[in-house]
């Protein structure tokens, strides 16, 4: 198979491993938030910082490290698994002694217990981030999503059964751990590799040397990607975590898995052509118009019919979320990008100006949280939406460089698109306002702007001749 070839099955193998597995996931979440209170959901989202610094120290670096190294064998392999499993248990031992020390902080006693149950998920996950990545570099989403599914649903079983007998927040603990236990059987029935008996100080060294900078990039954006869920659980209630974090969770299903699959695919694809700047930029260019063609269109519907929708799904104790889903949807639509210019940096061996910038972006950010923090969570949001902006500029900037891509041009790429997604956005929320007034139901007006909005958008690309159009029919559809 080409390079296309490969790219295009693997980028849509990605897709349906990310959405289907989340789709899943989505809809175990609509059972348990019907079952479960929002604090109890506010409670879990205290510890997720903490486990995803963990995985991050411990997936960060040196699975990227693996990715890019054309010729990686056993004892690179098995040089890493051992490290990622002996780091994994130095880290639930540290937070096992830490847990009362976040519970105070949050002012919560249960999250002692849960810190230590929750935490052993970390040593869990380590024993098959080796397998996930031979998968990911041979892109082999196929297998993957072989595994991902049977595991979410297991999880997501029990976790509605627990919930159902009234376990309230231990419901959500013992889901987790029971997706990652799955998780680890199916990779290693999957996988054919097995860790040997060895350990390689060189290759260790040759790895550590490149992937400590991408685990330091990683865990300052880990560190901030959770920075809204330390603020507001510390200073806001259990309740109004439970809202955002809900919020968020939602506004990701179409952000996270549309970024998280390309991303899987982007990668690796670049790693293989980073000698010749002019196809990276040109594969670049039309990676980054294809995700925002459907991501932007997917937020902004999800904007307008975000009340009728939260109503429906989660019932009306949870549309106090609707106004923070909104923002986040907004902030969202710029998000798969970042990924992308990043990967420029890293294919690129640019670790260390990649760290730079990830300091950069997180010093500017935590001086305009503190500022904004005054002004509540819409503060917040808002900065985040605001910020989204600039932090995009920032990537751009120093990826565009390295591939003659300025960011001027890129915008002119992309701006199209936002436009005609954002004008057949403002045409539904004029019709939607019309149906609110006439006390429609909710099931209809989802039903009519699901119906309208999607029509008027593919409309205005076919009117103006959008690029990404003729691509996805040329890479995709084959015409």
């Amino acid at each position: 198979m080409s390079l296309k070839e490969r790219a295009v099955s693997g980028l849509l193998w990605s897709l349906w491993q990310q959405f289907s597995s989340k789709i899943i996931g989505f809809c175990i979440s609509i059972f348990l938030a019907r079952l479960l209170q929002p604090a109890e959901f506010g409670l879990l989202a205290m510890l997720s910082l903490f486990i995803a610094v963990g995985t991050t120290l411990l997936d960060g670096g040196l699975t990227v490290s693996l990715i890019r190294t054309v010729d990686a064998d056993e004892r690179d392999f098995s040089t890493i698994f051992y490290f990622n499993l002996a780091g994994s248990i130095a880290l639930y031992l540290i937070l096992f002694f830490a847990a009362p020390l976040i519970a105070g902080f949050y002012n919560q006693l249960l999250l002692k217990e849960i810190v230590r149950v929750y935490g052993l998920t970390l040593i869990i996950n380590a024993f098959y981030g080796v397998q996930s990545t031979l998968l990911i570099k041979s892109l082999k989403f196929r297998k993957q999503t072989n595994i991902q599914i049977p595991a979410a649903i297991g999880g997501g079983l029990l976790g509605i059964l627990l919930a159902k007998m009234g376990y309230g927040v231990w419901s959500l603990v013992w889901m987790g751990l029971c997706t990652s236990l799955l998780s680890t059987v199916m990779h290693w029935y999957y996988s054919p590799w097995r860790p040997g008996l060895l350990f390689d100080r060189k290759c260790f060294s040759k790895h550590i040397h490149f992937g400590y900078k991408m685990t330091l990039s990683g865990l300052l954006d880990t560190v901030y990607q959770n920075l809204y869920l330390i603020i507001i659980g510390k200073y806001f209630s259990a309740a109004q975590l439970g809202y955002y974090s809900r919020a968020d969770t939602i506004s990701q299903l179409p952000i996270g898995n549309i970024s998280a699959a390309v991303n899987k695919v982007a990668y690796p694809m670049f790693a293989e052509i980073a000698a010749d700047p002019v196809k990276l930029k040109n594969v670049y260019k039309k990676l980054m118009q294809q995700v925002l063609f459907w991501n932007a269109p997917i937020l902004i519907l999800l904007f307008l019919i975000a009340e009728p929708l939260f109503s429906l799904l989660l019932t009306d104790k949870w549309l106090p979320a609707v106004p923070y889903f909104k923002i986040l949807c907004i902030s969202g639509i710029m998000y798969p990008l970042h990924a992308y210019n990043l990967n420029v940096l890293k294919v690129m061996g640019k670790s260390g100006l990649f760290l730079r910038l990830e300091i950069i972006k997180k010093v500017l950010s935590i001086a305009g949280i503190m500022i904004f923090i005054s002004y509540g969570i819409y503060g917040l949001l808002y900065f985040q939406l605001f910020f989204n902006l600039v932090a995009y500029y920032i990537n751009s900037l120093y990826s565009g460089r390295l591939i003659q891509y300025p960011v001027k041009e890129q915008i002119e790429d992309i701006l199209p698109i936002i436009i005609m997604a954002a004008i057949a956005g403002a045409i539904c929320y004029f019709i939607d306002s019309g149906l609110t007034v006439r006390s429609i139901s909710n099931v209809v007006r989802i039903t009519i702007i699901g119906a309208i909005y999607p029509i008027l958008y593919y409309a205005l690309s076919r009117l103006t001749k959008l690029p990404a159009i003729n691509d996805f029919k040329y890479l995709i559809l084959k015409r």
